[in-house]
């Protein structure tokens, strides 16, 4: 569940045979949106793991929005899946360094460490970190990972992130 970068993952499945992948992206959500829609976008498929990729637009849609209230929305959608699912794991993937939105890494990043500190007192989680493997030597994003609008990520960049969520995948 999440945003354009799962919706435009199309051959997903090719990334990770042997799993059943219900993609369930949808261009442009923010986490208040899969909260919102969780009842209709995750709930229904009753999971056996729910991979989530979101948090990068809830930061792109307005400079006030920090990484702590970025992971204050993580969390109240976690305690949904919790009430719903108690026993699903929780994968959560974390925001991506894009070329087009390197102004905004600060805030991202301390997103994405408050979530990983929060699942790391939770069971049953994991946190996927795509952030460093996506920087090129020069601890910037790698633009050979994207296509043309330096935000969505090409074969290559999907490469990287099966390497690093394959792992954390229920079998």
């Amino acid at each position: 569940a999440g945003s354009s970068s799962f919706t435009m993952w199309t051959d997903v499945q090719d990334y990770f045979p042997g799993y059943t992948i219900i993609n369930r992206g949808f261009g442009g959500s923010t986490l208040q949106d899969l909260i919102r829609y969780a009842e209709v976008v995750i709930f229904p498929y009753e999971p056996r793991q729910i991979v989530i990729y979101c948090g990068e637009n809830d930061v792109a849609y307005s400079e006030t929005m920090s990484g702590e209230m970025v992971s204050k929305l993580f969390i109240l959608l976690f305690n949904d899946i919790r009430t719903e699912l108690p026993d699903v794991k929780v994968t959560y993937i974390s925001m991506k360094p894009s070329p087009s939105r390197w102004h905004m890494a600060d805030r991202m990043q301390a997103g994405n460490k408050l979530i990983r500190e929060f699942l790391d007192t939770q069971k049953n989680t994991s946190f996927v970190n795509v952030w460093d493997d996506m920087l090129g030597p020069d601890k910037n994003p790698d633009p050979s990972l994207f296509i043309e609008d330096m935000l969505h990520m090409n074969a290559k960049g999907y490469a990287i992130w099966q390497k690093k969520i394959k792992p954390e995948l229920v079998k």
